[in-house]
């Protein structure tokens, strides 16, 4: 992912207001952030711990998307895999992530949803720059990483067209 200002940031924001993508909660410390490993910068509202954010690099621009995450089951012993990076992970590891759709859709409540890494490490995980947690791991596969990462921007990018529509 090429680097974004704090400012490509704010205003690639499709599902929410211009008021609401100002005030919300942009990562510190951008200059610092491994661009280079990210297919996506997502990050999690320090305030609000149900609120996350994505921002993915889409033709020549940057599209933002506000999520809200699912509270987690108590005793939840089961098993969930992320939709991107295909990272499974123990009870509370993987998040049903909704956004509102863009535009009168989303004014109406209508909403799209996709399971996600909890902590949005997706682009960590594939690249083994972060290890998973006990009880998590990355499935073997016989893919390259050019491979998995085409696979899982391909996966973005999908649940990406589905808040634009």
């Amino acid at each position: 992912m090429r680097p974004a200002t704090e400012r490509e940031i704010r205003a690639s924001f499709v599902n929410c207001t211009k008021g609401e993508a100002t005030r919300l909660a942009v990562p510190r410390g951008l200059a610092d952030t491994p661009w280079d490993d990210l297919d996506f910068l997502g990050w999690q509202d320090p305030a609000a711990p149900d609120r996350t954010y994505l921002v993915a690099e889409r033709g020549d621009g940057f599209v933002g998307v506000a999520l809200r995450r699912s509270a987690a089951r108590a005793g939840m012993l089961r098993r969930s895999m992320c939709s991107l990076c295909l990272t499974t992970h123990p009870s509370g590891g993987v998040s049903l992530m909704t956004a509102k759709r863009a535009g009168r859709a989303g004014q109406q409540g209508n909403s799209v949803g996709i399971y996600l890494c909890t902590d949005l490490a997706c682009s960590l995980y594939m690249r083994g720059k972060k290890e998973v947690g006990a009880g998590s791991r990355r499935l073997e596969e016989s893919l390259t990483l050019d491979e998995k990462v085409d696979r899982a921007v391909t996966n973005l990018s999908g649940f990406l067209s589905r808040v634009l529509d």
